[in-house]
């Protein structure tokens, strides 16, 4: 059984309809990429996913039951976290009060610190986190170490689905490889994941399968162990733009299929 379901979602802004009928499944375990260029609907789901936003129709179903939410807070009671690019996290304060954020335990009227940071402790190291101590201030951290610290406290406060929007945007190649690192460690904790990602060549590497959404709907879905990334930057584009990259890129291959369209290895991927 599917943890998260979404049955033909659909959501209108004005006379744009940014989504058309979207359905999709995540499992327990499972990582999904979803992919799609500027325009195709990707944040629209994931605000609906997270209770941002409410839908116009369409069922959304968790573990066989339906689910009715009307803010990010109805969704992380149900165990729907997220993770977006901002990260949310507040510079002046240590790790350990940005993984409780909102959720400081305590003792009689103050806060207990001394519970918070071995608890901080505990996740990160169950993460494989590499953060010399819970008592530094987030501000002078790393882009990548911020950003799995935001990851932890999705997983923390609860997340038994965790939604990541552009997880490895603007990190260097060490600390993205960090990154793809902790979404496998969610993955064999049985943690549902879905990263909204440019990069092909990243989700290739993480996700289990790809979803591919153009102009408001699912235009395909692809297990990465039978796909290419030349196969999924064509269901971005459609075949007519997947070939004329492909033209401008190499001109002898101007009758070649999508699939011999180079791999996106090295660069970030369609934008």
């Amino acid at each position: 059984m599917p943890v998260l379901e979404v049955a033909d979602i659909r959501k209108r802004f004005g006379g744009v309809e940014a989504l058309r009928g979207v359905s999709l499944t995540i499992a327990e375990g499972e990582v999904i990429g979803l992919m799609g260029d500027n325009g195709a609907g990707k944040s629209t789901l994931m605000k609906v996913l997270c209770g941002a936003i409410r839908p116009d129709s369409g069922t959304l179903i968790m573990a066989g039951q339906p689910l009715s939410m009307r803010s990010p807070r109805d969704a992380a009671a149900h165990g729907i976290s997220v993770v977006y690019q901002d990260l949310a996290l507040v510079n002046q304060r240590d790790v350990a009060t940005n993984v409780f954020l909102g959720q400081e335990p305590r003792r009689g009227f103050v806060v207990d610190r001394r519970r918070m940071r071995r608890e901080a402790r505990a996740v990160l190291d169950e993460l494989s986190i590499r953060i010399p101590s819970v008592r530094l201030p987030v501000g002078g951290l790393s882009g990548g170490q911020r950003q799995c610290i935001a990851i932890a406290r999705a997983v923390h406060q609860g997340g038994k689905v965790v939604l990541l929007d552009e997880p490895t945007a603007a990190l260097g190649p060490e600390q993205q490889a960090n990154v793809l690192k902790l979404i496998t460690e969610l993955r064999s904790r049985g943690t549902a994941v879905a990263v909204v990602s440019h990069n092909v060549d990243h989700v290739l590497a993480v996700a289990d399968r790809v979803v591919v959404m153009r102009a408001g709907q699912v235009q395909g879905v692809r297990d990465v162990h039978s796909t290419s990334a030349a196969d999924v930057v064509g269901l971005i584009l459609g075949d007519t733009a997947a070939n004329a990259v492909s033209r401008i890129l190499d001109p002898s291959a101007a009758t070649a299929p999508t699939q011999s369209l180079p791999s996106a290895t090295g660069q970030r991927g369609v934008q």
